[in-house]
């Protein structure tokens, strides 16, 4: 369920992710300090490549969803019981941060790959405009050599990336992802319990009637979208350093996570940090929030399930014993 969720959001919400790779990413293609906005980056885009070009990328986007949904949310129910019986310290909310840290973190080595693919097409656009950017901005190595090939679909582009840069091309800024995402997959979770937690105590103190006239649906929906939208803001610098290093390619403007990290404080400051932080907490905040309350509401329903089963298996065992009473009498 996590996984299928995670995906079908990846694909509505994918022109959104194109528009904050591109803003992270103007400086590393272009060397201009004159970033544009989101909305002249949406006019820019559009003008360009019309609607094709919010949806470069779209299908490595989405293969790496359901791989991360599917650990990430498979994995979180059964390591924090887990966590929470063997290591009674670890209980409550470490035990949510350690769970959702572990499960983004298999994920990865699917996720990865897929997110180098889906970044630099989505900084190419269609084949016009990336020739036409390596042109005018001068995007190269060396003279006349391009930063890297037009990408044509998925597997073109992983066969071009493996055969350019072998694997470490494909896992390009691996440990800048996990540096952004194990944080954010363990703050979101612990965000999340901890707002129930609360909302549930300020009722429960001051508002002990509020269950009646608000939705336990609702109120998942609002808790989960405010977990998503804290962790996105709080590790947006970690996700800039990530993009960056996925989308220089082979040009190494960048020697790793580190010299990304002080090279952009030093040149950039906390705005370059924080780019594309507006269209990172819209791409979470809308997802997430449904994600948990589907989540919740599937739990749920599950239990129930197990419980009419077991009323049923109650009742048939009642019903072939009673034939057996009669017979006896």
């Amino acid at each position: 369920m996590g996984s299928y969720c995670w995906s079908f959001w990846e694909g509505m919400m994918h022109p959104v992710d194109t528009i904050k790779t591109r803003i992270q990413s103007q400086a590393i293609l272009s060397g201009s300090q004159s970033q544009k906005s989101i909305l002249q980056m949406v006019r820019t885009v559009w003008a360009a490549d019309r609607v094709r070009g919010f949806y470069r990328g779209i299908t490595p986007g989405v293969t790496g969803s359901l791989a991360t949904g599917a650990t990430y949310f498979g994995f979180i129910e059964s390591s924090k019981k887990w966590i929470e019986e063997s290591h009674p310290s670890l209980g409550g909310h470490w035990a949510h941060f350690i769970a959702g840290a572990v499960g983004d973190t298999l994920g990865s080595f699917v996720y990865v790959p897929c997110e180098v693919m889906k970044q630099r097409m989505q900084v190419q656009g269609t084949r016009t405009s990336w020739t036409n950017a390596v042109v005018k901005d001068n995007i190269c190595v060396k003279s006349g050599e391009q930063m890297y090939g037009y990408y044509t679909g998925m597997f073109q582009a992983g066969s071009s990336i493996l055969k350019e840069q072998g694997p470490r091309g494909l896992y390009a800024g691996y440990w800048s992802t996990l540096a952004r995402d194990v944080p954010f997959a363990g703050l979101m979770v612990m965000f999340y319990e901890a707002l129930k937690d609360l909302t549930e105590y300020g009722k429960q103190k001051w508002m002990p009637s509020l269950d009646d006239f608000i939705n336990s649906s609702m109120e998942g929906l609002v808790l989960g979208g405010l977990a998503g939208g804290f962790s996105a803001y709080l590790t947006t610098p970690l996700d800039v350093i990530k993009t960056r290093l996925q989308v220089q390619g082979s040009t190494v403007r960048y020697k790793g996570w580190l010299d990304a990290m002080q090279r952009i404080w030093m040149v950039e400051g906390v705005k370059g940090m924080f780019r594309g932080s507006i269209p990172r907490i819209t791409w979470y905040i809308q997802p997430l929030h449904l994600l948990s309350w589907l989540w919740n509401f599937s739990g749920t329903t599950i239990e129930r399930m197990d419980g009419d089963k077991k009323h049923e298996v109650a009742n048939l065992s009642i019903e072939r014993k009673g034939p057996s009473l009669r017979e006896v009498a």
